[in-house]
This record gives C-alpha cells, sequence and structure tokens, in this order.
C-alpha cells in the first residue's frame, strides 16, 4: 500500500472504525486510543497490506486491540473509576436508544463485537468471521443468541415500564 493509499483508507474508514470500538467500549477517550493505535499498526504493515484488503485489517486490527484493552482494563478497574449510572439501582430511560445501549452492555464481549460488525457496520457473517476469528457458524450462533437477549430484554423492561 502506497502512502497515498494509506491516507485515502484512513479518510475513508477512521469514522466507522472509531464507531465500532466506541459502541463497545463506550469510552471516548480510550476508543480514540485504540483506533489510533490500529492505524499506526497499519501504518507499520502498510507494504504487506494490499488497499483492497485494508478495510478487513482495520477492523480485524481494531477488534484485537480491543480485546486487548478490555483485559488489560479489567486487571485495572478500580471501585472510584466505575460510571456512577452502574452503581445506582435507579434506572431512567428517556428513549429506545438508551434501551438498546443499556441492553447491549449487557451482552457477553463475542456477542457484543458480533452484533456490531454485523448490524451496525453490514459486515456478512464470513467478513465477522473473519475479523474475529470465528467460524461462520459460530458467528451465526451468537448472533442469534445476541438478538434473543435483547429482544426478550427489551420486552422485559415494557412490562415494567
Amino acid at each position: 500500500m502506497t502512502t497515498s493509499e494509506y491516507n485515502k483508507c484512513v479518510d475513508e474508514h477512521a469514522d466507522g472504525v472509531y464507531r465500532f470500538i466506541l459502541k463497545n467500549i463506550r469510552r471516548q477517550d480510550k476508543a480514540e486510543d485504540i483506533v489510533q493505535d490500529t492505524f499506526v499498526k497499519m501504518w507499520d504493515r502498510h507494504r504487506e497490506v494490499s488497499h483492497e484488503k485494508a478495510k478487513s485489517y482495520l477492523f480485524t486490527a481494531a477488534y484485537h486491540t480491543m480485546i486487548d484493552y478490555i483485559r488489560k482494563d479489567k486487571r485495572n478497574t478500580d471501585f472510584e473509576e466505575a460510571p456512577q449510572d452502574i452503581l445506582t439501582n435507579e434506572n431512567r430511560y428517556s428513549d429506545l436508544s438508551e434501551v438498546l445501549e443499556e441492553a447491549l452492555a449487557k451482552l457477553p464481549e463475542v456477542q457484543r463485537s458480533v452484533i456490531m460488525l454485523r448490524d451496525y457496520e453490514g459486515y456478512s457473517y464470513k467478513e465477522v468471521g473473519e475479523i474475529t476469528r470465528l467460524n461462520e457458524s459460530q458467528v451465526k450462533v451468537y448472533i442469534y443468541r445476541a438478538r434473543k437477549f435483547l429482544k426478550d430484554y427489551i420486552v422485559s423492561l415494557d412490562k415494567v415500564i
């Protein structure tokens, strides 16, 4: 990949990669760091990555960088750093997007990632499998389970509200 192709790739895909990471970790500063690290990794390997495969490489590298961050962060989590809305029992919902965000946050990491790649970013099952290093049938199972959980979660809130 040439320098101009790399710059074009940054222009075309930076927002999508950022949205994907931000939806998963919900911390703007960390999402920006992960996206920056992802583009640094791509630059380090720019001679090996073709321009046609750049988007797939970016999402794969971003996914694995995010997983590394989450694993590292789990070891360093402190009670004072926990968001205040997690520490309270009171939940108020002003719209469906808040409910959906909360439901997505309750999904296991792998289910949240595959549902975000498939439903938010529009990747095929095969592409999601390549990015997450899962086979296509595993991706389908995780997406099914995630969608079922989201449906049940939203329906159970309708009964409460």
